[in-house]
């Protein structure tokens, strides 16, 4: 999945902070339904999915987490992340080991898809592709009892295109976690206008339930967050096509006199180019009267000349590593 926050850069907390204490104080006045989820199934147990499971499965607030994958080597590579998650936890005195050991024993693991058709809500964090998410929908509502809703993870793609293909839009949300789950606490409840209003406020308690903090939005691109934050990374990479300003100067200007813990590019870079291209080319195309929904040229070229970021070793700056280097010359 395509999510813009990583663990090695966790200053982006300090800034989130500050904002997430005003939503918090705003809704903790926000009587919601309390949340009956007995039985949660999580689909896809991978960079996001194991994070939301091991979420769950601590909250204790239901009786069963079933995590499914369709092979078993992407199940055993989710558990093992997050027995992994766990026993550093532990090692940090954040939990104990008992607590650790009932959280994963919360957890069922499998590959039979029929073991979550009864579960009372469904939270989908598979790849970033719509055409997979519409026919794992459409299967899904075919499958699931009745009552079951649906929550994906998406961070760019149209929650009411999904709705539409499950066969029960009003029982289906957004739920969009940002990573590392385990340390980041907001998360983006998202509704579209089939959502039941009884179906949004399950899905808004559970988050709530599970120790994160929920805000409200509709089902616009990018939700809040990517919404605000990848125009303006488009409209840095404008700047330096334009030869306004430099790469490290935009970076500096914004770190200086807006308060951001890292540049606009920077942070395009630790994300990765390919992956910004990805969102924005899909924005542009679904929503080609948007202004706000550019391609800059810089993007397209190292993209196409392989220069993604800290993943290939050069994007704006050279990266050694986890390590940026000075800007590309």
């Amino acid at each position: 999945d395509h999510h813009f926050y990583d663990t090695a850069k966790l200053s982006h907390n300090n800034m989130l902070s500050r904002f997430l204490s005003s939503a918090s104080a705003r809704h903790a006045n926000h009587v919601r339904t309390l949340a009956t989820f007995d039985k949660v199934g999580i689909i896809g147990l991978g960079l996001m999915g194991h994070g939301i499971c091991q979420a769950a499965a601590m909250a204790n607030n239901s009786s069963q987490i079933v995590a499914f994958e369709n092979e078993q080597g992407f199940l055993d590579g989710g558990k093992t992340r997050i027995e992994n998650s766990l026993n550093t936890m532990v090692k940090k005195e954040r939990i104990s080991r008992d607590d650790a050991d009932a959280a994963l024993n919360r957890i069922v693991f499998t590959t039979d898809v029929s073991q979550i058709a009864d579960a009372d809500f469904i939270v989908e964090a598979v790849i970033e592709n719509i055409d997979l998410k519409k026919s794992l929908y459409s299967q899904l509502g075919a499958e699931c009892k009745p009552g079951t809703i649906f929550a994906s993870n998406t961070s760019s793609l149209s929650i009411t295109e999904m709705a539409e293909s499950s066969g029960r839009p009003d029982k289906f949300v957004g739920v969009h976690f940002f990573n590392p789950v385990q340390l980041m606490k907001l998360v983006e409840v998202v509704r579209t206008e089939h959502t039941n209003p009884d179906v949004y406020d399950k899905a808004f308690a559970w988050v709530q339930e599970i120790g994160k903090v929920a805000v409200e939005c509709n089902d616009t691109p990018g939700f809040i967050v990517n919404r605000l934050l990848v125009p303006s990374l488009m409209q840095a990479m404008a700047m330096v096509d334009r030869n306004d300003a430099s790469v490290k100067d935009i970076d500096i200007s914004m770190k200086l006199g807006a308060g951001h813990p890292m540049g606009p590019l920077h942070l395009a870079d630790y994300i990765g180019l390919d992956t910004c291209l990805f969102i924005v080319e899909g924005w542009v195309e679904n929503f080609p009267d948007e202004r706000a929904f550019i391609i800059p040229d810089c993007l397209k070229a190292k993209v196409a000349a392989g220069d993604l970021g800290r993943k290939s070793g050069r994007g704006f700056y050279n990266w050694d590593g986890e390590k940026r280097g000075d800007p590309v010359s």
